[in-house]
């Protein structure tokens, strides 16, 4: 098993269609790789080195940037159909045939197209702070990020204070951890923040994601999905969007976590780790 660690491994790039993408692996080399898709305005370092060193225990994880992310280059593409050919086209440039994936939020939403388009590439999902096609929330992305740095200012916190977790006393003390762990990286390669053209371009996606698409897609996807979410995802509302999700896909396992929001497997860290590796098992 490689010595390296989501705080240190080494940032590394691949040619994808003539576009360096930027990616890290941590963990064993052997077995079906797993590939981890991000959040809205993420880049490499806001992965929670909890979650990614706990699936790096048993997994060969993946972290990357897609088109015009952080350091990879070329321009965000404003369509999840784009986001999803690019990240097959980032396993072709690899070489890995088959893979799971792991898509938080935004990530989730590519996974699942990724799902739908190329089934043969994907062996199982795990879908995390995510919703289906249609679902509300996505297109009121960019005011509630907006609305969350506001509220963070005049509070001096952290806008991931608001959005991610909850107001009790023990969410919010698990954010505190969660934004410290994101520190942990003190190497100096870390990844270079998001661009406002990305940015623009994910919540142009998003906006069509619930505007002008339908989650009938879903019905085809024959792989095993694990779903999870916090109980009370205050920016994509977890019961029409986590719950409707699991509904619609054929083959899926709920995970629901308590006084939690759209960060909770980043609160609850160490279920989260020890289901996802269950799941990967099976």
């Amino acid at each position: 098993m490689s010595a390296a660690t989501a705080a240190t491994a080494p940032t590394q790039t691949v040619n994808v269609a003539e576009t360096p993408f930027a990616y890290r692996e941590v963990g064993p080399a052997a077995g079906v790789p797993l590939v981890l898709l991000h959040h809205v305005t993420a880049a490499l370092d806001e992965w929670d080195p909890a979650v990614v060193d706990g699936l790096a225990a048993e997994r060969r994880v993946i972290l990357v940037d897609l088109r015009g992310v952080g350091r990879s280059g070329g321009t965000t593409p404003d369509t999840f159909e784009a986001m999803a050919a690019d990240t097959v086209a980032f396993l072709d440039a690899l070489g890995l045939d088959t893979v799971d994936l792991l898509g938080y939020s935004l990530g989730g939403i590519v996974a699942q197209v990724v799902a739908q388009q190329h089934p043969d590439r994907v062996r199982r999902l795990i879908l995390a702070g995510t919703a289906p096609a249609g679902a509300p929330g996505p297109a009121a992305t960019g005011a509630t990020l907006q609305g969350a740095i506001q509220k963070a200012t005049e509070q001096g916190k952290h806008p991931k204070h608001f959005l991610f977790f909850e107001p009790s006393r023990s969410s919010q003390d698990a954010a505190d951890a969660f934004l410290g762990r994101l520190d942990e990286r003190t190497t100096d390669d870390r990844d270079a923040a998001v661009s406002n053209e990305t940015i623009g371009a994910q919540l142009a996606a998003l906006t069509a994601w619930e505007q002008n698409t339908s989650p009938d897609g879903l019905a085809a996807v024959r792989q095993p999905v694990l779903v999870v979410n916090g109980d009370n995802d205050t920016m994509w509302p977890t019961e029409t969007g986590t719950l409707r999700l699991a509904q619609l896909l054929p083959d899926a396992k709920l995970a629901i976590y308590p006084d939690a929001g759209h960060g909770g497997i980043f609160q609850y860290h160490e279920v989260f780790v020890q289901q996802a590796l269950d799941f990967l098992r099976n």
